[in-house]
């Protein structure tokens, strides 16, 4: 490269040294080589010298030194592309990728054809989605080297991501033609072609892909590909025959994929059900191994041609003993009838295999069946009234299925999910841990035992769990974290919301958002890979799942926890520790003043030794990582802030933070109604009427009818009539936008309304009565009778809804009613006896849950402790 500040022949020689040893990534020799430059005088300045130094240092950890190298270079030569680029890669080896670009750019100002340069700025640009500079960098790539395969196709990319999809085509085609193909298996040419048929069938061109595919079939390796490609083209052009062939051959291939049944009903044009039925007889009987034609048709039969069909699959599955098979016979239970026809059966099977050994009375003759058939007959029973809800019927069945064969892990996971669900986290996870004793081996079970310990608040004993599996010398919770495990860190953050550790739940929260952080980062180095290895298809999906890899549940999961914790911060601010304490012992007699001094220091010594203990840990980590980044050869990861829980929830601007895990929900999640009754919270905390106008019509938008919006928007029309005089635009707007919602009702209408509406509801029979007591403090007694009626026409009346009712009452929803509150928790306690929200007394994480629940501003989702 030509330098804007050239060196003689000597230090030349070793600068090109400093280089080759930095491409070599021998890092040390480049430094000798920079020194002997930068020790002569005349050179001691010398830019590209000094960033390249800079660039060697940072290699090798040296963050801070580096950066001072390379702006000391830059300094010194402005003009110089190598010092420009070298700032560039500082800035891109800390994910400052807008920062990189702008140096780049500056690069390209004194050296606007450097391939190298023009390399990294496109792998930035996709990277940031900045699609209209990709295409132009990837043009200026394309007329500098025309012969490559990767100019072209990184070209056409371009275009095709921009849906310039006939440009994308034409350069396609051309850089086609180019090609001579090798052999007959020429994986790359074949990827190619899929790739092109792509993009033709994304533009439109249904028929022109036909072709394409009919002319190009013989030299695409990947037949699956080309069935399936060809099988949606026919269908999608109206080819219905030729669809149908190909379906049926898709069949031929793979039976059990459902899809293709679908996709060949569609190309049938079957719409009766029992047209429909037949099909899957056809294919029962030409693939009798086959699962798929057993099971779909369950969905579509009723009476008593289901029944055969049901009888017939459950006979085979408690035969084999196939413990997933309710599991897979779970989603017929929306239908009332199917469930009481699986229910018959069921004890007619234990009946008859108690007496008989098979499963009929009525057809005795047949030969007996092994005796563990009776076993996964009373495990599926078990399950089943589980299901119902009938917990003592399915602690019958599954305590039998015990008595029968006592060393079956199932069967101790499915009596821990029965308390769980009847709401005894504490047996629940006993029985967990009975089922992991059975095979300490087994890496689900451990998960699973170390679920349900989180599930009751138990992070201590959870993680000595986990930390069978994790590697040694680490921490299994720090171990976890490295593996971005996000259930176990998911569990963790809900289980210290519970247990009012905002600072420990905090920082799950954010570890878990950095997993995002880093998976969307780690694309990088997909980029040149993947039009290297032409794996095009595959890119461009990926590029398309990162666009949206925060719509993903578990962000969803933990940004719902993040937001909810914030709201309760911005609520009920901590306050100082040694504020707290000098008040709490002003009125201390003498001797409980020294008892509480004792206690003090011993929680002293205590965290000092703890503290001792993290500092050795922490210096273990530190050598384990330098020891790693001796041998790694790459850039460093930009260090990152260290998540202090103390800091994390003394935040200043909890609201802000908030909003920072909103953001991303309303964008990828805006169909989720969850989302906007979330960003109300914020809006209403934050005085914005706009954006509470926003988010309340976006979720009305969703449904209508939804409990908790009705709250939303009470409390809404509360705060207008409270705000006083509004600016005169914005009131405009919000009597504009609200005409259809609100219809000219003023807050106590719209709340009787959506009593007589849903009265039989109690989740809608809860938030009426809330909005009663905030509307008319004095209606407190009718506004309890009604949250607390337990009528027995009342819909959705469960667990979940009873335990949020329950939380209400202890929060304060409703002011003052202790007695109100022990009164519905006895009727609650004999309708659900298992659940210890219900217990007497009320376990201590189950009343820090409640006072943890914010007042009537609060975000009424209680989901965490009873799921």
């Amino acid at each position: 490269m030509p330098s804007s500040n050239p060196l003689p022949p000597k230090e030349n020689a070793l600068f090109k040294r400093i280089l080759k040893c930095y491409e070599q990534k021998q890092y040390k020799n480049g430094l000798k080589f920079a020194k002997q430059i930068l020790t002569n005088p005349k050179y001691s300045e010398h830019g590209e010298t000094l960033a390249m130094k800079g660039l060697t240092l940072n290699c090798l950890g040296r963050k801070e030194e580096a950066y001072d190298y390379v702006r000391r270079g830059l300094r010194n030569d402005l003009k110089s592309h190598v010092c420009w680029h070298v700032y560039g890669l500082l800035q891109r080896s800390d994910k400052k990728y807008d920062e990189a670009i702008k140096c780049y750019r500056n690069a390209l100002k004194w050296e606007k054809d450097n391939i190298q340069i023009l390399r990294d700025l496109s792998l930035l640009q996709i990277q940031m989605r900045d699609l209209d500079g990709y295409k132009d960098t990837r043009y200026q790539l394309f007329m500098l080297r025309p012969t490559q395969r990767a100019s072209w196709i990184g070209f056409a990319m371009a275009y095709h991501l921009l849906k310039d999809f006939s440009t994308a085509l034409r350069i396609l085609e051309d850089f086609r033609k180019t090609q001579a193909q090798k052999s007959t298996f020429d994986y790359e040419h074949s990827e190619l072609l899929l790739y092109q048929n792509m993009v033709l069938h994304e533009s439109g061109a249904l028929q022109e892909a036909i072709q394409h595919l009919d002319r190009y079939a013989d030299q695409i390796c990947d037949k699956l590909s080309v069935l399936d490609t060809y099988g949606h083209l026919y269908l999608e052009t109206g080819r219905f025959k030729d669809a149908e062939a190909i379906y049926r051959k898709l069949l031929l291939r793979n039976p059990e994929n459902t899809e293709y049944y679908k996709l060949l009903q569609d190309a049938l044009q079957l719409t009766n059900p029992d047209d429909k039925l037949k099909l899957f007889e056809e294919y029962r009987e030409k693939f009798p191994r086959a699962q798929a034609p057993q099971r779909l048709p369950l969905a579509l039969a009723s009476g008593e041609q289901f029944k055969i069909l049901v009888d017939r699959y459950l006979r085979k599955g408690l035969h084999k003993g196939v413990p997933p098979l309710f599991v897979d016979l779970r989603s017929l239970y929306k239908d009332p009838e199917k469930v009481e026809i699986i229910h018959n059966l069921l004890h007619q099977y234990i009946n008859s295999l108690k007496t008989c050994g098979n499963f009929s009375l009525s057809e005795s003759e047949l030969p007996n069946e092994p005796a563990s058939a009776l076993l996964w007959a009373l495990y599926f029973l078990a399950q089943h009234y589980d299901y119902l809800g009938d917990t003592n019927k399915a602690l019958e069945a599954i305590n039998a299925a015990i008595d029968h064969t006592p060393t079956l892990i199932e069967l101790f996971v499915a009596k821990g999910r029965i308390f769980k669900h009847a709401g005894d986290l504490i047996e629940a996870y006993k029985w967990m841990d009975e089922a992991q004793g059975l095979d300490t081996a087994d890496r689900y079970i451990n998960s699973k035992c170390a679920k349900y310990l989180l599930r009751a608040n138990l992070v201590k004993e959870a993680e000595e769990k986990c930390s069978k599996f994790t590697r040694e010398g680490v921490t299994a919770m720090e171990n976890l974290n490295e593996m971005q495990c996000m259930w176990f860190q998911t569990e963790c953050a809900l289980a210290y919301q519970r247990m009012e550790q905002w600072g420990e739940s905090l920082k799950k929260c954010h570890e878990i958002d950095r997993h995002f952080s880093e998976i969307i980062e780690d694309q990088f180095d997909f980029h040149t890979y993947c039009m290297r290895k032409m794996t095009l298809r595959s890119y461009v999906g990926l590029l398309r799942l990162e666009d949206v890899l925060r719509s993903h549940p578990f962000y969803f999961k933990v940004a719902r926890c993040a937001i909810q914790v914030y709201l309760r911060l911005h609520d009920k601010p901590l306050t100082d520790d040694s504020e707290q304490q000098e008040h709490n012992t002003e009125n201390l007699a003498p001797g409980e003043l020294k008892k509480l001094r004792n206690k003090q220091r011993k929680a002293k010594r205590k965290a000092e030794m703890e503290k001792q203990q993290a500092a050795q840990a922490q210096e273990k980590k530190e050598h384990h990582n330098k020891s790693r980044q001796q041998t790694e050869a790459e850039l460093d990861a930009p260090p990152q802030d260290e998540l202090v829980p103390e800091k994390l929830e003394r935040t200043e601007d909890a609201l802000a933070q908030a909003t920072k895990f909103l953001t991303p929900m309303q964008q990828l999640a805006a169909s989720n109604i969850e989302t906007h009754l979330m960003a109300f919270e914020i809006a209403i905390r934050k005085g914005k009427p706009l954006l509470m106008l926003q988010s309340i019509k976006r979720a009305y938008r969703i449904d209508p009818e939804n409990a908790i919006l009705h709250s939303c928007l009470v409390r809404f029309l509360t705060f207008l009539g409270k705000a006083g005089t509004l600016d005169l635009a914005v009131s405009q707007v919000i009597q504009t936008e609200t005409k259809s919602i609100f219809q000219a009702r003023d807050a106590r209408q719209m709340n009787a309304q959506y009593l007589a509406r849903h009265g039989r509801s109690l989740p809608a029979r809860l938030e009426v009565a809330r909005m009663m007591y905030l509307l008319d403090p004095s209606c407190q007694e009718s506004a309890i009778s009604l949250a607390t009626a337990l009528d027995s026409g009342l819909e959705e009346v469960n667990l979940k809804n009873c335990s949020s009712v329950l939380l209400a009452l202890v929060n304060g929803d409703f002011g003052s009613c202790e007695a109100q509150a022990k009164d519905y928790k006895t009727r609650c306690h004999q309708r659900f006896p298992y659940a210890l929200i219900f217990g007497f007394p009320v376990p201590e994480s189950l009343v820090a849950l409640a006072s943890s629940e914010n007042n009537s501003d609060s975000i009424h989702n209680h989901e965490n402790c009873i799921n």
